[in-house]
């Protein structure tokens, strides 16, 4: 079964961030978050991006005496994992490899990730 795409905009990202990095937290809670990472956001901007992700099925919320906490109900890993395969498949027509080999060819890596790059690549070929 295909995974359902989870789409998300960049300052749904940056509160997403906020809950994977520092748990279940109050609207005010994520506020603070964002405004330590330098977005400038009001408390009902950030209840407005909270209520949008509880839509989309990617946030829950408990009430907790007079304040509801929200929390992730998906992983860092599956987003990031659904916006590398939408970007794949706009870009690269589901080709993973050329993405690979134009990040490894555009980017500096410092010794000890070339050396879990070739972990990868070395489990990848025992694989096969």
């Amino acid at each position: 079964m295909a995974r359902k795409q989870i789409e998300l905009g960049e300052a749904e990202l940056a509160v997403m961030r906020a809950l994977w990095d520092h748990g279940p937290q109050t609207v005010r809670d994520v506020m603070n978050r964002l405004h330590e990472r330098g977005r400038n956001v009001a408390y009902t901007t950030v209840l407005t991006f909270l209520t949008r992700l509880e839509q989309k099925g990617v946030v829950a919320s408990d009430k907790r005496d007079t304040a509801y906490i929200y929390r992730s109900k998906v992983s860092r890993q599956s987003v990031t994992l659904s916006r590398i395969k939408a970007l794949v498949d706009q870009l690269y027509d589901g080709a993973a490899a050329p993405m690979l080999a134009q990040l490894i060819e555009n980017e500096r890596f410092t010794p000890d990730e070339i050396t879990k790059l070739r972990k990868l690549i070395d489990d990848l070929d025992n694989k096969s």
